[in-house]
């Protein structure tokens, strides 16, 4: 097991480098290119040294795959586990302008049917490179969105636990989970502008009634994207209470 009070050290470690310049940061896993349809993407696979634990599924925030979800997944196989940052815009396609970002995530959460279909494809790719089973979903502001849409969904097969970071919170109609939905980790900024924290109760509703086992974490003061390194944004307490937390659910389920 790998204790929390380590999990911790580990991210303390790692913040001299975040916050640095993007250019300090030097991957240790892999870029590959993998194909869903006749379309191309690109993610990223950290591998564990020896046999790893499980695995786990990093999904992005709005920005698409990029440093950031590379220096998690190095940080999840550090500590044991494959990782593979999957891609659910496409190779070359990271957008920089605030309305480019919108774009891309609207076009996603108008089809959820395509959203499903890029993580469970990037899903099956991390399998097929070897990643250890079973895994857990993870993912960051969109990611964490997208991470509940399969939770609810329950199509992805072997996945052992959820887990969102500052994400979107509200399920579409028509959409419900049911009780035998994988435990599920909800980590939120109390001063988060973007989801409210009438969101987050709603949520906990939604869950309790349909008889999930799940976490609500909280953390004072922390606004929305609190763990995204070198940002405004970023609050060190809640980034590394909520790895904390996040390993916690590691060590439970796989």
């Amino acid at each position: 097991m790998i204790h929390p009070l380590h999990a911790t050290l580990t991210l303390a470690a790692t913040l001299g480098l975040a916050a640095g310049s993007a250019l300090a940061f030097e991957p240790a896993g892999q870029d590959l290119t993998y194909e869903v349809g006749d379309e191309a993407f690109a993610g990223y696979l950290a591998t564990a040294e020896g046999e790893a634990r499980g695995s786990v599924l990093v999904i992005h925030d709005w920005d698409g795959l990029d440093d950031y979800e590379r220096q998690r997944a190095d940080m999840l196989a550090a500590q044991g586990y494959d990782a593979f940052a999957v891609d659910l815009y496409g190779q070359g396609n990271r957008p920089v302008e605030t309305d480019a970002k919108k774009a891309e995530t609207a076009r996603l959460y108008e089809d959820r049917e395509r959203m499903r279909r890029l993580t469970l494809a990037g899903l099956a790719e991390a399998r097929e490179q070897g990643a250890a089973q079973p895994t857990v979903l993870m993912g960051y502001c969109f990611g964490g969105a997208v991470v509940l849409e399969l939770a609810r969904s329950g199509e992805a097969e072997d996945v052992a636990g959820y887990a969102t970071f500052h994400g979107g919170l509200s399920t579409p109609e028509g959409q419900s989970y049911d009780a035998d939905t994988a435990p599920i980790l909800v980590a939120h900024g109390g001063a988060d502008q973007s989801i409210t924290l009438d969101d987050v109760a709603t949520l906990g509703k939604e869950l309790e009634a349909a008889g999930v086992t799940y976490e609500i974490e909280i953390y004072s003061g922390a606004p929305h994207a609190f763990t995204v390194f070198g940002s405004d944004r970023y609050q060190q307490r809640a980034d590394e209470k909520s790895w904390a937390a996040f390993q916690e659910l590691l060590d439970e389920v796989l």
